[in-house]
C-alpha cells in the first residue's frame, strides 16, 4: 500500500513557536519571550494628542499618524473596538517597507537583525495584516534580494500560496553601481498576497508607447483608433454562421466559427460606423477608439522608471521637502511618490484605506493623501516622526508639498506640428534622438548631413509642462501608543503593574486588553455586549461591588477589574449577580487563553 506523507511544506526557523519583545529604547532590537508575556500580548490603546487640519474643508480627515512600535500599533488597530470597528476588515491596501535585513546600520533605522529574529517579527505583523485586510485587498512587501526569498515562503504560510499574485521586480536604480563586485543590484522585489484567491487588480491607463497602434490619420472626433479586433466568434454557434453582403452586392462569407454578434447587432454596427467594408470589399473591419480602451493589466515587470521613478527620484523628492538637511541625514532607501501611486492606482480607489505600520519619511501616506485615499501609517522612532514624517504630512495637508505627484508626471511630447514616423512611440523618439545627438557630438561634419538633420527633426521632442493636482486639504490625527502598565522580571517571571497603571490609562489598558469599548457612564468605564467594565486601582471590597450591582440594568453583568478582591466582595457578587465577575490584574490576564 502507497502510504500518503504526512505534514505539510513550510519554511522553519529558530525561534519560530516564540515571540520577541521590542527593544524599549526605540531601535528594532528584540529579545525572545513566551507566546504569553504581557509584553507581547498587552493590548496598549492609542492616545490620539492633535488634529492637524482643518475638519470644515470638506477633506478626509480620518486619517491616523501614530508614533509607536508596529507591533503595538497592529494589535491597538485589531483588538481596540472602537479601532477594530474602523479598521478590522476594511483596510483596501497595505504596503510596508520593512528594514531589509541588509546587515547595514542606517540612522533612521536598525536593519542588522538575525533572520530569525526578523522573520518572526515580520510573520506576527503579517498574522494581524491579514485580519485587517477586506475581502478584496491585498498586501506589498517591498525587500531587496536579502529576504525576498525566505518572505515568499512566510508568505505562502500565512496567505496561502493560492493568494500569491505576483513578484513585482522594480528597477529601484537608473544608473548601475560601477564598483559592485560581482553583480550591480539595480532592483526591488516586492511580494503581492491577496486576501481572497479571486482578487482583482484595476488596469492601468495605457500610455501612448504601449498603444502606438492607436493612430488618428483622419482626424476622427472621437480620437486615435485602429482596425484589428478579431470579428469572429470565440466558439462555433450556428446561428451566427451567416454570410454578409456589401453595399455593392459582394457576398462576404462568415469566418471559423461564424461572426461576434447575431445579423441584427452586426447590422445595427455597420449603421453606425463602427464597423465597415474594406475598400475592396473583401471583409469588414471594426474600428476600436483608445477612448474606450479598458486599460491594461499591471505587468510585475516596473522598468519605465520614467513613470515610477527610482531611488535617485526619491532622494530628490526629500531633498526638496527638507532642504536645510544634509543629504546624509536622510534616508538611504526612500520610496519616489509615483512608485506608490503606481501600487495604489493597481490595487485601490479613491476613499479606500491604506496601511503603512513602517513609515519613515512618510512616502505612502502622503500620496494616498493626495489621491483621496484614507490611510494610517506609524512610525517607530520618535525623532524620525518629528524630523520628517509628521512635518512632511502637514506639508500635504497645507497644500505646501511641491513634489512628487503633487503635478502631474511630466512626460513628453512633439512640438506644435510635428509627426513622428509611422510605428515610433515618443519614448523611441526620444532614446533615438539621445543617441543621434551623441553621435553628431563625436563627429561635428555630421551636423551638416541633410539626412541627420531630418532624423533629428522628425524625433525631437519635449517635456510636458506638468500641471499642479494637488493644493491641499483634509487632515489627520496625531496619535501616540499609551504607555505599558505591565512589566516582568525577567529572573522569576512574576508580572507587576509599572507606575503607569492609573487613572485614566489604567483603566483604558485594562478596557483595551479585554475587548470593551469606552463607555462614561459611571461608575463604569467600559461596555461589551451586555457587560459592564468597573475598573479599581486597589483592592475590591463589598463597597464596590455593591456600587457596581446597583449601577446595572435589567439583563446586564459586570467585570469588576482590581488589583485584588476580599472575600465579601466575591460573596456578594455571586449572591447578587451570579453572572458577573471578578478579575484580578495582572495575574488573570496572561494565562493562555486569558485575553480576548
Amino acid at each position: 500500500m502507497k502510504r500518503e506523507p504526512q505534514g505539510r511544506l513550510e519554511l522553519t526557523w529558530m525561534g519560530k513557536d516564540r515571540a520577541l519583545i521590542p527593544d524599549p529604547g526605540g531601535k528594532y532590537d528584540y529579545s525572545w519571550a513566551d507566546l504569553t508575556d504581557p509584553r507581547v500580548t498587552e493590548v496598549r490603546p492609542l492616545n490620539v494628542t492633535t488634529h492637524i487640519g482643518n475638519r470644515d474643508d470638506g477633506g478626509i480627515h480620518d486619517n491616523l499618524l501614530i508614533e509607536g512600535e508596529s507591533g503595538d500599533v497592529l494589535r491597538a488597530l485589531l483588538h481596540v473596538p472602537e479601532l477594530a470597528a474602523r479598521y478590522e476588515g476594511k483596510v483596501r491596501c497595505v504596503y510596508i517597507d520593512p528594514p531589509f535585513n541588509t546587515k547595514q546600520t542606517f540612522d533612521h533605522y536598525e536593519d542588522s537583525l538575525e533572520h530569525s529574529v526578523w522573520l518572526t517579527m515580520m510573520r506576527d505583523r503579517l498574522l494581524i495584516i491579514e485580519r485587517l485586510l477586506s475581502d478584496n485587498g491585498s498586501v506589498w512587501v517591498h525587500l531587496d534580494e536579502s529576504e525576498a526569498h525566505r518572505m515568499r515562503c512566510l508568505m505562502d504560510e500565512v496567505f496561502g500560496p493560492e493568494c500569491h499574485a505576483a513578484s513585482v521586480t522594480w528597477k529601484s536604480s537608473d544608473n548601475s553601481n560601477n564598483d559592485a563586485k560581482q553583480f550591480s543590484e539595480d532592483h526591488n522585489v516586492i511580494h503581492v498576497y491577496t486576501k481572497k484567491a479571486n482578487w482583482l487588480s484595476n488596469r492601468l491607463v495605457a500610455r501612448p508607447d504601449q498603444v502606438p497602434h492607436f493612430k488618428n490619420p483622419d482626424q476622427d472626433p472621437r480620437g486615435p483608433w485602429f482596425d484589428g479586433n478579431p470579428l469572429n466568434s470565440p466558439s462555433p454557434r450556428k446561428d451566427l454562421m451567416y454570410d454578409l453582403t456589401s453595399p455593392s452586392g459582394v457576398t462576404i462569407p462568415y469566418p471559423p466559427n461564424g461572426w461576434r454578434w447575431s445579423k441584427d447587432t452586426l447590422q445595427n454596427k455597420i449603421d453606425t460606423g463602427e464597423i465597415r467594408f474594406r475598400d475592396n470589399e473583401s471583409g469588414i473591419l471594426r474600428r476600436t477608439y483608445l477612448n474606450d480602451h479598458l486599460g491594461l493589466p499591471p505587468s510585475d515587470l516596473w522598468t519605465d522608471t520614467e513613470n515610477t521613478g527610482a531611488s535617485r527620484t526619491a532622494k530628490s523628492e526629500l531633498k526638496r521637502l527638507f532642504p536645510g538637511i544634509a543629504s546624509s541625514k536622510l534616508f538611504s532607501t526612500p520610496k519616489p511618490e509615483r512608485f506608490i501611486q503606481r501600487i495604489l492606482q493597481v490595487a485601490t480607489e479613491p476613499g479606500d484605506i491604506v496601511l503603512d505600520c513602517f513609515a519613515g519619511s512618510g512616502t505612502t501616506a502622503a500620496v494616498a493623501h493626495k489621491m483621496g485615499r484614507r490611510w494610517v501609517t506609524c512610525e517607530l522612532i520618535a525623532s524620525t516622526v518629528s524630523t520628517f514624517t509628521r512635518p512632511r504630512l502637514e506639508m500635504v495637508v497645507r497644500g505646501q508639498d511641491s513634489g512628487g505627484v503633487t503635478f502631474t508626471a511630466a512626460g513628453r511630447e512633439l512640438p506644435q506640428g510635428a509627426e513622428l514616423p509611422e510605428g515610433m512611440s515618443l519614448d523611441e523618439a526620444q532614446k533615438f534622438n539621445s543617441l543621434l545627438s551623441k553621435v553628431v557630438k563625436s563627429d561635428a561634419s555630421l551636423d551638416a548631413d541633410s539626412t541627420i538633420k531630418k532624423l533629428r527633426h522628425l524625433t525631437k521632442t519635449k517635456p510636458k509642462k506638468p500641471s499642479k493636482t494637488w493644493d491641499g486639504g483634509g487632515g489627520f490625527d496625531l496619535a501616540f501608543v499609551a504607555p505599558s502598565i505591565y512589566e516582568v522580571d525577567d529572573e522569576t517571571g512574576q508580572i507587576y503593574l509599572t507606575d503607569k497603571a492609573t487613572n485614566g490609562t489604567f483603566s483604558r489598558g485594562i478596557a483595551a486588553q479585554l475587548g470593551f469599548g469606552l463607555d462614561d457612564r459611571p461608575p463604569f468605564v467600559g461596555l461589551r455586549g451586555g457587560q459592564r467594565l468597573l475598573v479599581i486601582d486597589g483592592i475590591i471590597d463589598a463597597g464596590v461591588v455593591e456600587t457596581a450591582v446597583h449601577s446595572l440594568e435589567v439583563g446586564e453583568q459586570a467585570v469588576i477589574v482590581g488589583q485584588g478582591a476580599t472575600h465579601d466582595a466575591r460573596k456578594m457578587l455571586e449572591t447578587f449577580s451570579p453572572y458577573s465577575q471578578i478579575r484580578i490584574t495582572p495575574n488573570d490576564f496572561f494565562r493562555e487563553g486569558a485575553t480576548h
